[in-house]
């Protein structure tokens, strides 16, 4: 009894293959459950022409630009502002905006101006036996020939220098102004599109004293 039942299973499972893999399809008359339907090729209209095609890129949109122009004085600044409205009346629409950038000084521990080159090549010699660092002024001209003991751009250090070399014996030094602190601006205008890049591309070349605007620089890089 028991070897029928398993002999009944056994058989079972084969005929239920043997339907799911459509051996018995010609033979019942009924389709499998597979996924297998070759009748629905024959009914393809053209399938040569079905294209499998990628997914559609993502369109680059370019972000806005930031434009700037100069550097300029305060008083170049001012007259380039005035151009730019005069030349441009819509651009107060793209807030542009004064950059300011604050330049330090220059100041030298000077020694010179010596007669000639004799002269100053005797000094060298005596700050070498000092065992005290120089170097020969090139700029501007007016200082040629000189030396200089070290080169500071705030003034207050280059005082507290200027008395050390005071207290080593150096009687003959002074301080040199090479530049005063000063202040540098530009224009900026940030978010331009296109078109209003087009718009100050073309200003007349005399508006911005012949500084053309162009991308701005990195910030940190002056």
């Amino acid at each position: 009894m028991l070897r029928a039942a398993v002999l009944a299973l056994l058989l079972a499972n084969l005929a239920f293959f043997a339907w799911t893999q459509g051996w018995l399809d010609s033979v019942v008359g009924i389709r499998s459950i597979g996924d297998r339907e070759p009748e629905r090729l024959l009914r393809q209209v053209h399938p040569e022409l079905i294209r499998i095609l990628p997914p559609p890129q993502a369109a680059a949109v370019k972000a806005p630009a930031c434009l700037e122009a100069g550097p300029f004085t305060a008083t170049e600044l001012a007259a380039a502002e005035a151009a730019l409205r005069a030349a441009w009346p819509s651009a107060p629409a793209l807030a542009w905006a004064s950059v300011k950038t604050d330049l330090p000084g220059a100041w030298i521990v000077y020694m010179g101006k010596f007669p000639n080159l004799e002269a100053m090549t005797r000094k060298q010699e005596e700050l070498v036996r000092r065992n005290l660092p120089f170097e020969a002024v090139t700029s501007p001209a007016a200082l040629e020939p000189g030396l200089s003991l070290g080169r500071f751009d705030d003034r207050a250090r280059a005082s507290r220098a200027l008395e050390q070399f005071t207290q080593q014996g150096i009687r003959t030094a002074r301080l040199v102004e090479l530049s005063a602190p000063t202040s540098s601006y530009k224009l900026r205008a940030d978010a331009v599109d296109a078109a209003r890049a087009a718009q100050l591309a073309g200003l007349p070349a005399d508006a911005l004293g012949g500084k053309a605007f162009s991308a701005c620089a990195p910030k940190g890089a002056g």
